[in-house]
């Protein structure tokens, strides 16, 4: 007899939600679903109630006995849990605001999971990893986690490495929509006429192709993408601009790049319209905010029974079919190609075999299998291994509360600016966050006191 799971999302509030449920949906005869739990916090009470409602209604709408559960008693939705989703944002959509808008004020770039803003994001988000698992501990200790809060990477590591939880798995959406974009961009309406092969870290990775021939096809279409006459663009990433990647930074690396290595690559162009949409008071947090209050007035439509096509704009596109698809793959043994965040196991041979690194795996009834890719060239190489330093640093510091292991990630962080300005953005950024922030409540108060 196939077993009846019960699935709990800590963030159930969120307006995901409905692509979440969609994606269970869309796999209703590849996993058998008892009930749906869905989590938050008192200041998303609201939020939930109008999100649970529309769940009830899509699963009702496709004659599923799914049962639907809203709660704020954490604890209560994670007894005896088969798989636990988490898409939580500690502070909500306001403190991912302050996260853009301070650094840029500081002339820095400003973003939810690069920079200064991805660090606080982190700050945040990891002592809160810890408390889910600690509860799962307790309550399911044989349940999978499954991480898309952000920043990813970082939250995974905490879990995996800091929190020892080995059933750990941490997304992201940004690979699987970069393969169904160059697909499309080939002319290919499958993008399983493709061979896809990531690595690197959440939101700094790169990939290779390869076509049904066998052949490396990378450098070609780098050429088609990137070259100075090209028109062909695989890109459309709601948060992240399309400035046209330099062609001399990726010729003759081998390697496709992720949209986020913009942040890296075009740290001035990105900054430079980082300023200007900071003027307008229309940084990307105040425009998803727009978008959220008008989904969530939509999701109170009592005859709404599917998830809108404005969720699309919210980004996060196809975070469903990432989700949705590695449970169905654990669940049925399927042995999927997905990229995800997980222990490096050897994959990528720069970094500590413990490591969690964004890869395409294998993905098995026991966990992901990491596919091997070797070492990097070295401008790849040389950031990856900084990147993962200030990961190693920022998780750190969140779970001890360490003020000077947090300076340490802004000094590695390559587009935090170094220096006395820096310094004095960290510490408007722990005054503005102090709420959540209660492991640096002593420094905090320190920097406080100063400016009385």
């Amino acid at each position: 007899m196939v077993k009846k799971l019960k699935i709990a999302t800590i963030g159930g509030g969120s307006s995901y939600t409905p692509e979440l449920i969609e994606g269970f949906i869309k796999r209703k005869d590849k996993i058998s679903i008892s009930e749906l739990w869905l989590v938050d916090i008192e200041e998303g009470r609201e939020k939930l109630e109008i999100v649970s409602g529309l769940a009830e209604r899509m699963v009702k709408a496709n004659n599923l006995d799914w049962k639907i559960y809203a709660t704020l008693d954490r604890r209560e939705a994670l007894k005896n849990a088969d798989y636990v989703t988490t898409q939580y944002r500690v502070g909500l959509l306001d403190a991912r605001i302050k996260d853009e808008r301070i650094p840029i004020s500081y002339n820095m770039i400003g973003q939810e999971t690069n920079g200064a803003g991805g660090i606080f994001n982190a700050l945040r988000a990891i002592p809160v990893i810890k408390d889910v698992i600690d509860d799962m501990k307790d309550l399911c200790p044989d349940a999978w986690l499954i991480n898309f809060a952000n920043p990813s990477g970082m939250v995974t590591e905490a879990a995996i490495n800091y929190c020892g939880w080995e059933r750990a798995i941490g997304l992201c959406n940004v690979p699987i929509f970069m393969e169904r974009k160059e697909s499309e961009a080939l002319g290919l309406s499958n993008d399983d006429d493709l061979c896809f092969k990531f690595a690197g870290l959440n939101h700094y990775n790169y990939h290779k192709i390869w076509n049904r021939e066998g052949e490396d096809i990378t450098e070609q279409l780098i050429k088609l993408f990137y070259s100075p006459d090209s028109t062909a663009n695989p890109e459309a990433i709601k948060n992240i601009s399309d400035f046209k990647f330099n062609f001399s930074s990726l010729k003759g690396t081998g390697y496709l790049p992720s949209p986020y290595l913009r942040y890296y690559y075009l740290t001035n162009e990105m900054l430079e319209e980082d300023l200007e949409v900071y003027k307008n008071h229309n940084v990307r947090g105040e425009e998803v905010k727009r978008i959220e209050d008008t989904l969530f007035e939509m999701y109170k439509d009592p005859k709404l029974n599917h998830k809108p096509e404005l969720l699309s704009k919210r980004g996060g596109a196809f975070y469903s079919d990432v989700a949705c698809e590695v449970i169905t793959s654990i669940i049925n043994d399927s042995r999927k190609l997905m990229s995800v965040n997980t222990k490096n196991k050897g994959s990528i041979t720069d970094l500590d075999y413990d490591a969690v690194v964004e890869v395409t795996s294998v993905i098995t009834s026991h966990g992901p299998e990491p596919i091997s890719w070797g070492p990097f060239t070295p401008i790849a190489k040389g950031l990856l291994q900084n990147l993962k330093a200030m990961e190693i640093l920022t998780v750190e510091a969140a779970l001890e509360g360490n003020y000077e292991k947090l300076v340490q990630a802004f000094i590695l962080c390559p587009i935090i600016t170094s220096g006395g300005k820096a310094i004095d953005m960290l510490n408007e950024m722990l005054v503005a966050n102090k709420k959540y922030l209660p492991n640096f409540a002593e420094k905090i108060e320190e920097i406080e006191a100063a400016k009385r």
